[in-house]
């Protein structure tokens, strides 16, 4: 939760200033949200199978409005992936005053594919207001943490005016929902051009409606495939059936190994535990993730450190037939591939050891089995006692009028290893606009625009704070 209100004074009284900057923010919001639903026309998707045309046009309307807030510095950037051009990146800079710091604002104009448009209430791509929320293909991940850092920096420079020295640099991805597959060679091209003291990743969630929330930790990410084979070519079952089972019948007893019968992963080696210092309830867990009624949870310790501060491993795809193909087969090989998150503190090379270790020692009846390692992410966890950590929970108790929460996050951004490789002394702060009903990457995708206009707020006050000196206090 957040510690006592000790930061240092504003250049007019707190209440003054940030009075002023809640009165600039509300002036402008109707504008703010105009401008994010026109980002949410655009369907830019850094994906291979969508136009690459649409990305451009979505970098470049980025680069339209943060030239509008008045930094001129902008460019339009990318770097090659083994020979084939990354997402376009937004890069604009405000230079600092004389010994003020600079603050690196972080977003993704990109965007997850609709998916099934028979699942969507509204067309995704026409931002769409109801009961106070705004619905639309990227309206909460993340083009509102894009207008949140533009909304936020023009408040600061009408409000504060010449006394605004704090440098800032934006840093707006343009392939995050691919996977950044250019972002450690963009930062290792352009890393003079983005080092700074403080990082802001505007690209997390908060508590609930009504409730902030600083992400204080996420977890890390290993996955892979795990192949069984059983036979030399496929057989009739019926001729064959009986002394020797199936692949897939193999691969399910396999997979069954990976969990205990509480539901924890059982596979040993790997780090966690139960550390979570505030409560999900069981029926808003069940709520936020449309538990159906009588399913059990799975795992033992509190519901937030299952999240934040345990692994977690899902089976997210297989190869099989489909029942409309299937025939009276034995099959010889299956497949399937894991996901497994990490708690903080994991090493992901440990953790897929322990994975192949674990599923090569639990080879159902002799059967072969192959491990093929996959993607890598790390866990990350912040010291929140950091004087930016402190101003920023600080910033959103003024903001919302409560508490801040200090939340984990059970997934994982695995981009935000590279910044802390690369940028060992910056500070990074993780914050958000979405709430638990924003339902990013699925149908009906929304931003509750309350919670947003108060988090454009929230980062103002945070800018404001340490524009007086506050990483320094």
């Amino acid at each position: 939760m957040t510690s006592s209100n000790t930061s240092p004074a504003l250049p007019d009284e707190p209440s003054t200033v940030s009075s002023r900057l809640r009165a600039s923010v509300d002036a402008a919001f109707p504008r703010i949200v105009q401008q994010l639903s026109d980002l949410v026309a655009i369907q830019g998707i850094a994906w291979d199978a969508f136009d690459a045309h649409e990305l451009d046009r979505s970098a470049e309307a980025v680069a339209a409005l943060v030239r509008s807030v008045g930094i001129d510095d902008v460019r339009i950037l990318r770097v090659d992936n083994e020979g084939t051009p990354g997402g376009p990146a937004v890069v604009a800079r405000r230079a600092p005053a004389e010994g003020r710091p600079t603050v690196l604002l972080y977003a993704h104009h990109d965007v997850q594919p609709p998916g099934d448009p028979d699942l969507w209430e509204s067309e995704p791509f026409v931002a769409t207001e109801r009961d106070g929320r705004l619905y639309g293909r990227g309206a909460a991940d993340d083009k509102a943490g894009i207008m949140a850092h533009i909304g936020a920096f023009g408040a600061l420079s009408e409000v504060l005016g010449d006394s605004f020295g704090v440098g800032v640099t934006l840093f707006i991805e343009g392939e995050e929902e691919a996977g950044s597959p250019t972002f450690r060679s963009f930062l290792e091209t352009y890393r003079d051009d983005l080092a700074a003291d403080v990082i802001i990743v505007a690209d997390s969630s908060n508590w609930k409606v009504g409730v902030p929330a600083l992400t204080t930790s996420l977890r890390g990410l290993v996955d892979g495939t795990i192949e069984v084979q059983v036979l030399d070519h496929a057989v009739h079952s019926g001729m064959f059936g009986g002394p020797v089972l199936d692949a897939p019948t193999l691969l399910a007893r396999l997979i069954a190994t990976l969990h205990d019968d509480a539901g924890d992963v059982a596979i040993a080696g790997l780090a966690g535990g139960d550390h979570a210092t505030v409560d999900y309830d069981e029926q808003d867990y069940r709520s936020d993730a449309s538990v159906l009624q009588g399913v059990q949870l799975a795992g033992t310790g509190s519901i937030a450190s299952r999240l934040w501060h345990k692994p977690a491993l899902s089976i997210i795809g297989m190869d099989v037939p489909t029942v409309a193909l299937s025939s009276n087969t034995l099959l010889p090989r299956a497949r399937a591939k894991f996901s497994l998150r990490l708690a903080p503190g994991q090493q992901p090379a440990a953790a897929m050891d322990a994975v192949r270790a674990h599923v090569e020692s639990h080879a159902p009846f002799g059967a072969t089995v192959t491990f093929t390692p996959g993607e890598t992410g790390s866990p990350f966890s912040t010291d929140t006692s950091e004087p930016a950590s402190r101003l920023a929970l600080e910033s959103l108790e003024e903001a919302w009028g409560v508490k801040a929460v200090e939340a984990g996050m059970g997934g994982s951004i695995p981009f935000i290893a590279d910044l802390t490789e690369l940028f060992p002394s910056a500070q990074i702060l993780i914050t958000g606009v979405e709430d638990p009903d924003s339902r990013a990457h699925s149908a009906n995708e929304s931003l509750h625009l309350d919670e947003f206009r108060k988090a454009v707020l929230a980062e103002a006050i945070l800018l404001a704070r340490i524009n007086d000196g506050g990483l320094s206090a």
